[in-house]
């Protein structure tokens, strides 16, 4: 599709259609990048998106699995020795 490049104040800018948004998953900002010579425009996602959704959807022994192996993981040496109980 050809769009034409129109003057926006002191820049410029093309006019992309909604639709094209909305299938590439675009929401208020974006990524402006460019490569070899081209201007690519990536939607950004929110840092945590998707977790709520994750966790409703998570049942309570993949919840409990996914836990046993952080803290599985998360112990050090050093926490054994350096913590009084």
């Amino acid at each position: 599709m050809k769009v034409r490049i129109v003057q926006i104040e002191n820049s410029w800018g093309v006019h992309l259609p909604k639709a094209f948004l909305e299938q590439c998953g675009f929401t208020d900002t974006a990524e402006l990048s460019i490569e070899n010579g081209r201007l690519v425009l990536t939607p950004t996602t929110l840092a945590r998106s998707g977790w709520q959704e994750r966790f409703a959807q998570a049942t309570d022994i993949q919840l409990i699995t996914e836990l046993d192996i952080l803290s599985d993981t998360a112990s050090v040496e050093w926490d054994d020795a350096e913590w009084q109980w």
